[in-house]
């Protein structure tokens, strides 16, 4: 017996965890650096409009990890019920969180020597992730066991690709989560770098564009060089208050592949705090990421 966890990291919402199966972990951020905000604890729908206009004002949110004693409280109650926790996150090369989940599996394990916390890491934020929070889903489901799903996201997590644009370089640039970022500073007007998430789980600027409908034409041919059974699984598209450029990508897949299954998601508020206001991306089936 086991019990799905996620993040808030991964876009899912209280609703949509309530579908999947899973348990949800809020991932809180701050407007002034000091006050924590917790979502979906602190609010129960994230009013996106009014976040990403606060940062169109000015504002650079700052983001937060949580204690080991947050991650108790939120996996010793399964524990208690003879359950096994499969928790699956954001990329662990992105915060220094995961030092204080294996200091509450340590204590857990201590107290319930014959319980685990199993971790899948999905090395991807937002929809990327978002996606293997899907497929593993449907494993879970279909009552597959521990060691299929670890196998499963063992083969599969680095066949998630995700590709986006950033519209203003000065949130990333604050973040200092995306490597190769530096060398577009010197010619940002109009310019939106392209990003991926590799198979470290690490934000890497690999190439530029003129443009929002630059970068979008750009992102297809990432699209079309690697895709792979892309029918057969969601092409989950976000987008950060951006919904007319999410549906123009969504649309421009369609007509060059087809009958997709295909979903549009806002970038959840942690993940918003760091891309800032009218990023879009797309995470698709891949030969490789």
């Amino acid at each position: 017996m086991y019990q799905l966890f996620t993040d808030t990291n991964t876009d899912i919402t209280p609703k949509l965890a309530d579908e999947l199966g899973y348990k949800l972990i809020s991932m809180p951020y701050s407007f002034d650096g000091t006050n924590e905000i917790y979502p979906y604890i602190d609010f129960e729908t994230f009013d996106y409009k009014t976040f990403y206009d606060t940062l169109r004002g000015g504002v650079i949110p700052k983001t937060f990890g949580i204690s080991p004693q947050t991650y108790i409280d939120y996996f010793e109650p399964y524990f208690k019920e003879g359950k096994d926790v499969i928790y699956v996150h954001f990329s662990s090369s992105m915060s220094g969180t995961f030092n204080a989940l294996n200091v509450a599996r340590e204590m857990l394990q201590e107290d319930y020597p014959e319980r685990n916390i199993y971790t899948v890491d999905t090395k991807g934020v937002s929809i990327c992730s978002y996606n293997i929070v899907y497929e593993i889903s449907k494993l879970a489901k279909a009552n597959k066991t521990i060691e299929e799903i670890l196998d499963w996201a063992n083969k599969e997590v680095d066949k998630f690709a995700v590709y986006f644009y950033a519209d203003d370089l000065n949130f990333f640039a604050h973040s200092g989560r995306v490597s190769n970022l530096s060398k577009f500073f010197g010619s940002m007007i109009g310019i939106r770098p392209i990003i991926n998430i590799n198979s470290d789980g690490v934000m890497n600027s690999i190439t530029k564009a003129k443009g929002r409908k630059g970068a979008i034409r750009k992102i297809l041919e990432y699209v079309a060089t690697l895709q792979e059974n892309m029918k057969d699984y969601k092409v989950m598209i976000g987008h950060a208050d951006s919904i007319e450029l999410a549906i123009e990508l969504e649309t421009k897949l369609k007509e060059i592949y087809g009958d997709l299954d295909t979903e549009i998601h806002v970038v959840n508020p942690t993940i918003g705090s760091h891309c800032g206001p009218n990023t879009v991306g797309v995470c698709f089936h891949a030969k490789n990421r």
